[in-house]
């Protein structure tokens, strides 16, 4: 008889044990909880903005890496005699190497005021202090790493459950209640694994097609429209001109972030659409200006209005770009592809960027270097070679508006499903 109450007892116990939950709600006063939800909305915030603090330094970062050579590029030449700092093959392992580590922490705003502030900063110090300013942001994100918590939807994906509840109490506060929030994150992820998983190959299939199409085709129009080519050796393409290039840089910069941040005020309200039709046409526009300037210059027609056309295209291609086609692509990829598809397509877009931006950082180089001639024929080699770039780059450009006008939905304002119908029926 004992025997059997004890296995009855153990098989309650067990059942008790099952039906308490992860989480615990606790009952609390009215007048308690308020007391609760200001002093965790607090240390929420807290917690909150150093995460995001650490997280953009990575994007930060980046924007010291992408804006260091434009200013340093004929110092560090000049300092070290190094004749391989223009050669392909540094470059080629640079944008690699800054690729890989980068690609993970991407985030236009705080990129573009990296590239701005090393823009600015790179004509008043010296390479080498310059060098030691872009540690600064790395050593924040490698620290911050230590301190913010795990991303609570990674944990719970991964079954780590109470490691899942302390980040989630981190973020939100140590006596909230984060019993509704937990359980939407669990069904959440109980979604997702009824999902199949994709393949790079089934992106190719017709009902992702135009998805790919468009994420693809912008990311293709932003890389070959010249806007690291310029960015990366803008110092030389106003010393070419004839305009002072220490100038010219800091304009360049400052016309950056100002003009980004326009561009996202804007983005929900012109539209994701109107933005790159403007934009592409603003590129268009800066194209063709400096490579009349550099026309002129090769003809040796009004020389003196040469440094004035070639600043203002840059402006306009700067202020264009950043108004729409440097950021609004990201936009529209992370609003166009599916959830079951969206990782695999992201990566697969994100790697087209890399490898376009590699290839025209590389031929811009390639073309501007590419001479065997004397000092007097290079300079006039290489600004036949700087009009022809322009060119090519106005062409795209002009590609460019055809394909926004022509195949890019407007996502402003529409759910998942009405994208997906507007693409595969249209």
């Amino acid at each position: 008889m004992s025997t059997t109450h004890d296995v009855e007892d153990g098989n309650v116990a067990c059942r008790e044990d099952v039906l308490v939950p992860l989480i615990v709600k606790r009952s609390v006063s009215d007048h308690d909880k308020d007391e609760l939800q200001r002093k965790d909305g607090g240390e929420s915030m807290g917690m909150l903005l150093l995460s995001t603090f650490v997280a953009v330094c990575g994007s930060f970062a980046f924007g010291t890496v992408v804006g260091y050579s434009a200013p340093t590029q004929s110092g560090i030449t000049e300092d070290l005699g190094l004749s391989i700092s223009e050669g392909v093959v540094s470059l080629d392992i640079g944008r690699l190497l800054t690729g890989y580590g980068m690609g993970l922490f991407s985030y236009v705003l705080m990129v573009v005021l990296g590239v701005s502030l090393i823009f600015i900063m790179g004509t008043i110090v010296t390479w080498r202090t310059l060098a030691l300013i872009g540690i600064i942001p790395c050593i924040v994100l490698i620290l911050g790493l230590f301190i913010i918590p795990e991303s609570p939807r990674w944990l719970a994906k991964g079954g780590r459950k109470k490691e899942f509840e302390a980040a989630l109490r981190k973020l939100r506060g140590k006596d909230a209640d984060i019993l509704e929030e937990a359980a939407d994150i669990q069904d959440y992820l109980k979604s997702l694994q009824h999902l199949p998983k994709a393949k790079v190959l089934d992106l190719f299939q017709r009902r992702y097609l135009r998805s790919l199409i468009v994420g693809v085709g912008l990311m293709v129009f932003q890389q070959f429209g010249g806007a690291n080519g310029i960015g990366f050796y803008v110092s030389h393409v106003f010393e070419s001109a004839g305009f002072p290039s220490n100038v010219g840089t800091i304009m360049y910069a400052c016309l950056q972030v100002p003009i980004t941040a326009l561009g996202v005020i804007l983005m929900d309200r012109a539209g994701r659409r109107p933005l790159l039709f403007i934009s592409a046409s603003g590129l268009l526009l800066g194209c063709l200006l400096l490579g009349t300037s550099f026309f002129m210059k090769a003809h040796e027609l009004s020389l003196e209005w040469v440094p004035i056309i070639a600043l203002i295209g840059i402006i306009t291609y700067v202020g264009s770009f950043s108004m729409g086609m440097g950021a609004v692509p990201w936009v529209i990829m992370s609003e166009i592809f599916p959830l079951n598809i969206k990782g695999t397509a992201g990566s697969f877009v994100t790697l087209v960027s890399w490898f376009g931006s590699w290839a025209v950082t590389f031929t811009f180089n390639f073309l501007m270097s590419w001479s065997s001639y004397g000092k007097s024929k290079k300079r006039t080699k290489q600004t036949n070679c700087l009009l022809g770039i322009f060119m090519i780059y106005a062409a795209v450009n002009a590609l460019a508006i055809l394909f926004v006008a022509k195949v890019i939905p407007e996502t402003k304002g529409r759910s998942l499903e009405e994208i997906q119908t507007f693409l595969n029926t249209s």
